[in-house]
């Protein structure tokens, strides 16, 4: 059964690497499918090692905790408070993402480009990593056990079928149990 139907995650794991030049600065987007914070960590850190003369490595994730609200963190690392990693973040909300990180690496091309180019910058490079990679559909699947009376156990299988809902086990005794 889906709680979370529609909900989006990056296929397989490592998505290519994108390039947006901003006035001689580069910004290399990079998107994973991560599934914990340990996960995304990782990520980023293996992100930072391949690019270690870069001056900048913002990030954001977010990850789906079982029965709880999703975790979600940005990082500006060293970039002015909130033009970073709060932007980037922004964007993988907004695409209905879970279970995924994407690193923005900034190569400094000699021009300060204040905190409205900066934000802008950070938005178009996730936007552009995001849009090369595979997405696929994530359905959340919680198991419960439902129980009824025999007069409406037909109906509650018809409308489980209809909705692709697995019935893993009934239990038919003096009343009925789905699992």
């Amino acid at each position: 059964m889906s709680d979370d139907a529609g909900t989006l995650t990056l296929a397989g794991t490592t998505q290519p690497e994108t390039d947006l030049e901003v006035k001689r600065s580069h910004f290399l987007g990079r998107a994973a499918r991560t599934r914990t914070q340990e996960e995304a960590r990782a990520f980023i850190a293996s992100v930072r090692a391949a690019h270690p003369a870069a001056r900048h490595h913002c990030s954001a994730f977010i990850v789906t905790v079982p029965g709880g609200r999703p975790i979600e963190r940005s990082n500006d690392d060293g970039e002015p408070s909130g033009t970073a990693g709060r932007p980037i973040l922004e964007v993988l909300r907004g695409t209905r993402l879970v279970e995924a990180t994407v690193v923005v690496t900034r190569y400094f091309g000699g021009t300060l480009l204040g905190v409205p180019g900066l934000i802008h910058a950070y938005k178009t490079a996730t936007q552009m990593a995001l849009q090369q990679t595979a997405q696929v559909e994530k359905n959340i699947e919680k198991r419960v056990t439902l129980r009824c009376d025999y007069l409406y156990l037909s109906e509650i299988l018809r409308l489980a079928k209809q909705h692709g809902v697995e019935v893993l086990q009934q239990d038919l005794q003096l009343d009925c149990r789905l699992h």
